[in-house]
């Protein structure tokens, strides 16, 4: 298989829904990495543990997958040596104690679902693991009763906390003390029982600073009060850290040496994961496990497209015994395409074991390989047209097709002058006939369907379409060569009676009319008027009028290049086209050489403060000076 074959068959997108129905990141992930099988056998096997899976949910009875979790992360800690946590050890026990239970839920079911029964032999019952971290670790942490040792620094601990906290209420309610305090509470900060005291008063306070507030208005302050009891806590906390720890490695040294036969139920859970999410899929669709065989035979029997939902048309489908290459012509839009995909899609989810919507009778192949060239595939990066780029798709897998390959070709020879393109696909579909490969196509080419029609390993197939309604069935026809319908349509369409008779002739003799246009009919190009070409050379201080509002402006800049100019008027610059223009007078016949056409954009008091600033003006500077103290 390729990833083309996926892609346009949408396998990931149906290996998507199924993977909806799997409890755990486990089954999921054997989903994303399932692929059909070729081989018949294992396919068969695939098919059996789902029905199997499907029988056991059909009872009512709920695989209990409770605290079956993902643990690479945790196999990878003991790869590494790393000592596990309270957590992921807990993790670990609820992971062996839902082996055990499915082990014996399937035991329970061995009689409606042997294979999958057997599998739980090969699970190992790791109890005494299970139980010794259950002993040890409770709510996520190592429990008091772990450890003789630990429970005695616990009860210290616990008795030095409380001496330290009367100590600090004493402090608080202290009347020396109360000027200090910004809040009369214990606060527990970084390991330590302290005081908020005032930021102010941070000297008149003997202690330890232990933290400050963000905006340091407050300092947290262990008193010396309790200075000798706290060094006592952290020495017991400690031995407390220490003591945890050696039961912590105890543990993971305990899953450690287990860690294969861990690993063997991992997988096994997966497989369990996995097969009755198949089994779940089954039973929303109300799936079958098809007949199967190896030699090219497909006999779909009402079956349906896996991703199309209700209300499907049933496809009733044959190939692979009378025939092996099948042309299916019909009208756009009457379901050709859903016909290579339903057959595609269908063969490729029971080689990968699932089930399939359709009548028990259904039969399908297993393929080797399994090739289609569906949709548009222009490449604009290898610089390929849509019919290049089918033809380098056809080539490509007529050097690898073989007599165990399903082929699904839609159009094909489509995408060039007609004629060449139906030589062309007769002369592919003989030659992958040839190879021995099990061949569908569609195609509109009539020369195809003659083709196919007269062979005697060839078979044609229509899609019924309803001449009256003008709507398609999505039925597929066997044995019958469809028409484009397209004089029909035309006629339903109101497409003059003239029209289609000639057209019809045209059909049957290729005898051309070559009536001419009358001289009447054609529209002859208008002389040139006067004004008619654009008036462009505008020049800066040009005197306008704007033709929609009839104000008079001046020219600012030059045409560019999508013919506007930008105008000054009423103290506004405005971009407009040119057409919307009209030259009044050229700024050559209103202003003397060298006059400087900037001063027309700049009201008079503007240009004699600028004059004024140029010539040193004390009284201008003292006013601009004046302004700028203003606006400050």
């Amino acid at each position: 298989m390729n990833q083309n074959t996926y892609e346009k068959l949408q396998y990931e997108a149906f290996k998507a829904m199924v993977r909806s129905y799997c409890v755990s990141e486990l089954g999921g992930q054997l989903i994303d990495k399932l692929s059909p099988s070729t081989n018949l056998d294992v396919v068969q096997l695939r098919l059996k543990e789902t029905s199997e899976a499907r029988a056991v949910i059909d009872t009512g009875s709920s695989v209990p997958f409770m605290g079956v979790t993902n643990l690479d992360h945790t196999l990878t800690k003991l790869d590494k040596g790393i000592v596990l946590t309270a957590s992921e050890l807990f993790a670990v026990a609820e992971f062996l104690r839902g082996c055990r239970r499915i082990a014996g839920f399937m035991d329970k079911h061995a009689f409606i679902a042997p294979t999958l029964a057997q599998y739980a032999q090969s699970m190992t019952d790791l109890r005494q693991i299970e139980e010794e971290i259950h002993f040890a670790i409770r709510n996520n942490q190592v429990d008091n009763e772990a450890n003789r040792d630990l429970k005695r620094a616990r009860h210290h601990i616990q008795t030095i906390e409380e001496k330290i906290k009367d100590r600090l209420n004493k402090f608080l309610t202290s009347a020396s003390n109360k000027s200090y305090i910004q809040e009369f509470v214990v606060a527990y900060k970084n390991d330590h029982y302290t005081i908020p005291i005032k930021a102010s008063y941070k000297n008149q306070v003997q202690g330890t600073v232990i933290e400050m507030s963000q905006k340091g208005t407050t300092i947290f302050v262990e008193p010396n009060v309790v200075s000798k009891l706290s060094a006592e806590l952290d020495a017991l906390r400690a031995e407390e850290a220490m003591l945890e720890y050696q039961i912590l490695a105890g543990l993971t040294g305990l899953i450690l040496e287990n860690t294969q036969l861990i690993r063997v139920n991992i997988e096994l859970i997966a497989q369990y994961d996995m097969i009755f999410a198949k089994g779940k899929y089954s039973r929303q669709i109300d799936g079958i496990a098809p007949s199967t065989n190896d030699y090219g035979y497909i006999n779909l029997v009402d079956a349906k497209h896996p991703l199309l939902t209700e209300p499907v048309v049933p496809l009733n489908f044959t190939i692979g015994d009378d025939y092996r290459s099948l042309v299916i012509t019909g009208p756009n839009a009457g379901g050709k395409t859903i016909v290579l995909k339903t057959v595609g899609l269908v063969t490729l989810a029971t080689m990968s074991g699932c089930h399939i919507a359709a009548d028990p009778k259904t039969e399908v192949a297993v393929f080797d390989q399994t090739f289609v060239d569906i949709g548009d595939n222009q490449s604009l990066e290898n610089a390929l047209s849509t019919f290049s780029s089918h033809m380098k798709n056809l080539s490509d897998i007529l050097r690898v097709a073989n007599n165990n390959t399903l082929l699904l070709f839609d159009e094909i020879g489509s995408g060039t002058e007609p004629n060449e393109g139906a030589a062309l696909a007769i002369a592919i579909l003989e030659a992958f006939y040839l190879k021995g490969a099990i061949t569908v196509a569609t195609t509109h080419y009539g020369e195809i369907k003659d083709f196919s029609d007269q062979h005697p390993d060839f078979m044609n197939a229509a899609m019924q379409f309803q001449n009256e309604s003008l709507e398609p069935t999505y039925k597929l026809l066997m044995g019958q060569a469809g028409a484009s319908n397209a004089m029909w349509i035309s006629r339903k369409m109101a497409v003059p009676d003239h029209i289609l008779q000639r057209a019809e002739g045209y059909l049957i003799d290729k005898n051309y009319q070559f009536d001419l246009v009358k001289d009447n009919k054609v529209r002859k190009a208008k002389a040139d008027k006067p004004g008619d070409d654009l008036f462009t050379d505008y020049q800066k201080g040009d005197r306008v009028t704007l033709l929609e509002t009839s104000q008079s402006a001046l020219i600012y800049s030059q045409v560019d290049k999508y013919h506007q100019v930008t105008v000054y008027v009423d103290g506004e610059y405005v971009d407009i086209h040119i057409r919307r223009l009209q030259l009044d007078q050229k700024a050559s016949d209103l202003y003397p050489d060298g006059y400087n056409l900037d001063n027309l954009f700049v009201d008079y008091a503007t240009r004699k403060r600028n004059h004024d600033i140029e010539r040193g003006s004390k009284k201008a500077l003292r006013k601009i000076h004046k302004e700028l103290r203003h606006k400050d």
